[in-house]
């Protein structure tokens, strides 16, 4: 008997070693991530592995951004311009974006911010109400409660006046929302895609979560943001609220930067033909900045695991980079890899005014430990931490007087490097005065953590940071 375990034992040794073997080389241009899964393989044998399978397997193959490369066809002018009278910084992130991201800048939309989902809501349905064409919405959550309900209901009721209706979900996010809460839909001519579809292979791809939110109507109106779907963003959530978050609507040449990132990702999902989507019909003319459109430029740029550039990532860390005077940063997760913390912490350290926004009430637990790890790494730089009396889920960076960032992406390692995210880089006074005033706003009702405060942990608290920011790359 003796000898059966002690065979065995060497046995799951040896495997696992095999396995510790296997995750550093496919980590190994993270050592970060890697020493995480070596410290997760090491504590649970085989189990590890599964969890690794499951969660930590990453694949550069192209998903989407290829679909209308391959046939060197692209369905409306993507040249690459800059602004002569934006300033040298302005320009040097413009052409970043524009390098990593294929992201033309434009500079006639308008932009409406909402800090409410209510508001948001209203204004989506109304246009979604008014729409006579297309209707492309991706969403990363989309709950089968109040709202969204209506909302399904008012897609099917589109669908049935002969708008082309497609709806895209996340296949983590939505794994217990029934498919045929969507029936509605479909019977009236719509469609319906999970990003990926129901097969063993793609459930080992569960890690990779497309959190973007874009939904486009008629090809001409647009929205992103933090705002999902569900009663819990109007604060209907029994113990994870006031819910505070952010989203933008967008009207102008730059829909058709989200128009393209959603057919793209629709194609990977749902295997249909891309000529039928290279169209005018869902790329259609916009407006010259002379007419009744907005002044506001704007690059929508977009960053996840079919490509290995961290695009909005490093959009964001030239940003931080280019800081004068101050940055403002909200956001509910606040995991940083290395170079985004020296970034910040480096910005600090030359003068700028470097002021973060993170929840008074998480919705995860873990995450917000790994949170509260980083928060020394920051107050010691004095960087200022201000906790909002409620969760936070918006993601905001404004920088000066010349950049403000909205989008999806969180400050962690998820959204730059395991996600499928959107952010709008919009630029000039008006649009970053305007977010300033919003995350000012909030400060009005948040409350300052100071040092001394924070120093107040329990020794609990302290161990429980420590461990789960030992496996930050992954959570």
């Amino acid at each position: 008997m003796n000898n059966i375990v002690s065979t065995i034992s060497i046995i799951i040794i040896v495997i696992n070693v095999a396995f510790i073997i296997t995750a550093v080389f496919f980590e190994r241009k993270k050592p970060v991530q890697a020493l995480s899964w070596v410290i997760t393989l090491s504590l649970l044998p085989l189990i590890g592995f599964f969890l690794y399978l499951l969660f930590g397997r990453r694949s550069y193959r192209q998903y989407s951004h290829k679909v209308f490369k391959s046939s060197g066809k692209i369905p409306y002018g993507k040249e690459i311009r800059v602004p002569e009278y934006s300033g040298e910084e302005m320009k040097q992130l413009m052409r970043l974006n524009a390098a990593t991201s294929r992201s033309p800048y434009t500079d006639n939309n308008d932009v409406i911010i909402f800090t409410s989902a209510r508001d948001k809501y209203a204004e989506l349905f109304k246009d979604l109400e008014e729409a006579r064409e297309s209707i492309h919405l991706l969403y990363f959550i989309l709950q089968n409660d109040n709202i969204g309900k209506k909302l399904i209901d008012l897609l099917a009721k589109k669908a049935g006046e002969g708008v082309e209706v497609r709806v895209l979900i996340d296949h983590g996010s939505n794994l217990f929302m029934p498919f045929r809460a969507y029936s509605s839909i479909i019977k009236n001519g719509g469609e319906v895609f999970s990003y990926f579809s129901n097969t063993i292979n793609n459930y080992l791809k569960i890690n990779f979560r497309n959190h973007r939110k874009i939904v486009v109507v008629d090809g001409k109106t647009g929205y992103t943001g933090g705002i999902n779907i569900g009663d819990e963003y109007l604060g209907c959530h029994k113990k994870i609220k006031p819910w505070r978050d952010t989203h933008l609507k967008i009207t102008g040449s730059s829909v058709l930067d989200l128009q393209l990132r959603f057919i793209e990702d629709w194609l990977y999902a749902s295997k249909q033909a891309s000529e039928k989507f290279n169209s005018r019909k869902y790329f259609p003319e916009i407006e010259s900045r002379k007419s009744t459109t907005g002044t506001t430029g704007v690059q929508i740029v977009s960053s996840g695991p079919d490509t290995n550039g961290e695009e909005i990532k490093r959009g964001l860390l030239k940003l931080i980079n280019s800081a004068k005077q101050k940055i403002l940063i909200q956001t509910p997760y606040f995991v940083p890899d290395a170079a985004f913390l020296e970034a910040l912490q480096n910005a600090a350290l030359s003068g700028v005014e470097v002021s973060i926004q993170l929840p008074g009430v998480p919705d995860k637990q873990y995450v917000y430990k790994a949170t509260m790890s980083y928060v020394a790494d920051v107050l010691d730089y004095g960087i200022n931490i201000y906790i909002y009396p409620g969760f936070l889920h918006a993601k905001m960076l404004v920088v000066d007087d010349f950049c403000a960032a909205v989008g999806t992406a969180n400050i962690d390692m998820r959204s730059f490097s395991l996600n499928f995210e959107i952010d709008a880089f919009m630029y000039g006074e008006e649009i970053a005065g305007r977010c300033t005033n919003i995350f000012n706003g909030d400060l009005e009702i948040c409350r300052p953590l100071t040092r001394d405060e924070f120093n107040k942990r329990s020794v609990f608290s302290r161990v429980a940071e420590s461990t789960f920011r030992l496996f930050s790359p992954i959570l």
